[in-house]
């Protein structure tokens, strides 16, 4: 029995790795996306901070003094932002799965509030535009470049399930590469929306936005229910 070939477009930790592995699929791994720091001041820092993903985070503590906002009020999109900036001495005080729910939050609960927003080039416009329209005053910094870096998997690789964590990571695969009857496994619903938008329809979600329920989906998708589970 042939094993089952899985792709993820991102090279995951050592842990999720391994839980592939261990069920017995066969990984390979590319990056198809590049994350640069931008050189930016942190001058007119607002009371409040957003961050909508790990990249800005960490764009912002290679920054020197960037510990002096550690006592401001934090927001930010993701488990994993969280725990990110927890790890480094901030107290967030709400974090949403999603931009929209975060900005809904925001709009609704903290409107008379003022915020700064550290982002990416190509990040989307849920935010911004939420927090314009309700009139909330905000500014935002660049503070990191997401490039694409897109690389031709060779006809030999038979591919079966193709892991997405970002519609930029979708972009760049498709560049030099096309989805046939591989199942998708995409990270959130923003990533799905942008294979669906190139009228692909094999598309499995996780249930959390994280890289870990991606992965849970890979196996219970391809392994008996309860063989193996990701922690």
């Amino acid at each position: 029995m042939e094993l089952i070939s899985i792709l993820s477009t991102k090279t995951l930790s050592t842990e999720q790795r391994q839980f592939l592995l261990e069920a017995d699929l066969d990984l390979l791994e590319q990056d198809f996306i590049e994350i640069e720091n931008n050189n930016f001041e942190l001058i007119n820092i607002k009371d409040n901070l957003i961050f909508s993903s790990q990249n800005a985070i960490l764009s912002l503590i290679n920054q020197p003094d960037w510990d002096k906002f550690k006592t401001k009020n934090v927001f930010c999109v993701g488990i994993k932002s969280k725990e990110l900036l927890e790890q480094n001495g901030f107290k967030v005080d709400v974090y949403m799965d999603y931009a929209s729910e975060l900005a809904e939050i925001i709009t609704l609960i903290y409107n008379k509030e003022s915020f700064t927003f550290f982002s990416g080039n190509l990040r989307k416009e849920t935010l911004p535009k939420a927090l314009k329209a309700a009139k909330i005053d905000f500014n935002e910094i660049e503070v990191y470049q997401t490039k694409l870096a897109p690389f031709k998997i060779s006809k030999e690789e038979k591919l079966d399930g193709i892991l997405f964590f970002s519609p930029s990571g979708v972009e760049s695969f498709l560049t030099n590469n096309k989805i046939k009857d591989e199942i998708c496994f995409c990270i959130g619903e923003t990533t799905a929306e942008a294979l669906k938008n190139n009228k692909i329809k094999n598309i499995v979600i996780a249930e959390s936005p994280t890289i870990d329920d991606v992965i849970a989906e890979v196996i219970e998708y391809y392994m008996p229910p309860n063989l193996i589970r990701v922690n």
